[in-house]
């Protein structure tokens, strides 16, 4: 079945690719990057296949079982923002320009240094190296780190300053998934690459459990009243089980008002917020956003995280230098 699938995103891939992306290269004077361009494509691919996705599948789920009615559709636009950015390929377009060649040379030196060659799903020859096992063990392998790259965000105040920016939206949707600070991206990105090299997911295991990931993730940010049940809401996150990871006053604080950690910080799998007793299936959703937002902090005063996109940008980097 992944063979068949594989198959036909790489057809679909190659004519995309030679008939709109390859003539543009050339176009532009840009031919010498026509492999990295073949790249991209299937990046982009993917994206629009997702964007289509969260249109004609996710959208209507939400006008049916809707959670709280929409109230502020300018946030949700700026959501949408963010989800082209990173779904139709802009951000990895420019961290290709900006930060590929460091990452290259930090893959080539851990290589150079013995790292890298280790591939996990030639553990057991004849059942972990068949695709679709190797691609659960890759998913179950990253959604592990992704759990500790997420309670970092939680747990170091530098690092909550940027994430916070995803928790500051009030007005869930499908979009917000990617409502996030682009240095935030880049962090989390580059530790999840690095991983993946380390255990050797092939580039096509890898654009798959990324978009994979994805969807699951537009899924579960749905103002979207749903839950999987007894057993379902154990074996995958529901978009119930996240909306308490970002309700306020719950979700992101574990000591009392205005502190750091939370609940349910699983990415895909709900086993490690089990396993590491931060899980929270209480039946409930509340409104979702940051306390600091609503109510005054210690210096007395709401805490701003901007409308526009620069702003929250700009608001990000002040908050992580303890200035916002």
């Amino acid at each position: 079945m992944i063979d068949r699938l594989t198959d036909a995103f790489s057809a679909l891939q190659g004519w995309f690719f030679e008939t709109l992306v390859q003539p543009l290269v050339f176009a532009v004077g840009l031919g010498g990057w026509t492999e990295d361009a073949f790249d991209a494509t299937g990046w982009l691919l993917v994206g629009l296949i997702q964007v289509v996705v969260l249109l004609a599948v996710i959208g209507p789920l939400q006008r049916w079982r809707a959670v709280e009615p929409v109230t502020d559709r300018r946030a949700i636009r700026i959501d949408v923002l963010y989800t082209l950015i990173h779904r139709l390929g802009l951000f990895r377009l420019a961290m290709f320009f900006t930060l590929e060649p460091f990452f290259d040379e930090g893959i080539g030196f851990l290589r150079t240094a013995g790292w890298g060659t280790f591939h996990l799903d030639e553990v057991w020859p004849g059942v972990t190296d068949v695709p679709w096992v190797a691609f659960a063990i890759y998913l179950v392998v990253l959604d592990f780190v992704g759990y500790w790259i997420h309670r970092g965000q939680h747990q170091f105040r530098w690092w909550w300053g940027l994430h916070s920016l995803h928790h500051s939206q009030r007005q869930m949707t499908m979009w917000s998934d990617d409502r996030n600070h682009l240095l935030d991206d880049i962090i989390h990105d580059t530790l999840i690459v690095i991983v993946a090299q380390l255990i050797g997911v092939a580039p096509g295991q890898f654009i798959a459990f990324v978009a994979f990931t994805q969807l699951s993730e537009s899924l579960q940010h749905a103002n979207l009243r749903l839950a999987f049940g007894a057993i379902g809401e154990r074996l995958w996150i529901s978009p119930r089980f996240h909306r308490l990871h970002h309700s306020i006053g719950l979700g992101h604080e574990s000591r009392g008002a205005h502190t750091l950690g939370g609940c349910n910080f699983g990415v895909l799998l709900p086993w490690w917020d089990m396993l590491f007793r931060t899980a929270n299936f209480e039946e409930r959703y509340d409104p979702t956003g940051i306390r600091d937002q609503v109510e005054p902090g210690a210096d007395g005063r709401v805490r701003d995280y901007g409308r526009g996109f620069w702003a929250q940008q700009w608001l990000g980097l002040k908050r992580m230098a303890g200035r916002g």
